[in-house]
């Protein structure tokens, strides 16, 4: 699920002004918990605010109660904030045992060109194709491809130019992946590391020119 369309399940949520539920404690806590393995994605938190009447402050510390309980429990299911938005999930270290009785999800392969190009997604979105083909001095149309299959980036509109050119940028999952809740902890990048993204991409495409 991408920003916009937790956006959009925020706007079109069935929250009503009159629908406000006074939950507290573990009955709030049993309420939340419902509502995130019945949606089975990300849910914004402004929903959790306006559905039970509490601040964005107390949200954080009833979801911080939560798994702090989980882990006590050493349960097998732990919630993650994305940016602004909650999602119930199951722990990493139970991906093999769930993978051998269900259809998880493929681990894909993230290749040096791939990780350059989502590198740059990550720190100048929203982005277009042609500038991360500046800074990379390839092509990236097949990097781009392959990183909207994986889900790890998407479009996110239009760059009000010539043409239209499409502006690209994360999504949760990539947020998910890299284990982060938001673009706010990922480290800072150097000059110094662009320029390296400049030099391996023309190394890159002279190991294809040559094969």
């Amino acid at each position: 699920m991408d920003n916009t369309n937790i956006e959009e399940q925020n706007e079109n949520a069935n929250v009503s002004e009159d629908k406000v539920f006074e939950y507290s404690g573990d009955k709030l806590e049993a309420a939340i918990e419902a509502i995130l393995f019945s949606v089975g994605d990300a849910v914004s938190s402004k929903i959790f605010e306006k559905l039970f009447n509490i601040s964005e402050k107390k949200m954080d510390e009833v979801f911080n109660s939560m798994n702090e309980k989980y882990q006590a429990q050493e349960r097998g299911i732990k919630i993650v904030k994305l940016e602004d938005s909650y999602q119930l999930c199951t722990k990493n270290e139970y991906y093999d045992v769930l993978s051998s009785i269900v259809n998880m999800p493929k681990k894909h392969n993230l290749t040096d060109s791939l990780m350059e190009t989502l590198s740059i997604v990550a720190y100048k979105q929203p982005v277009t194709r042609q500038e991360i083909e500046t800074i990379r001095g390839v092509s990236c149309v097949h990097a781009i491809n392959r990183l909207v299959e994986y889900n790890l980036i998407c479009e996110v509109g239009r760059l009000d130019a010539v043409g239209r050119p499409i502006l690209f940028g994360t999504t949760p999952d990539f947020l998910r992946c890299f284990g982060v809740t938001s673009m706010d902890d990922l480290p800072i990048i150097s000059p110094d590391k662009i320029e390296n993204f400049k030099k391996e991409a023309m190394e890159e495409a002279e190991i294809r020119i040559e094969t």
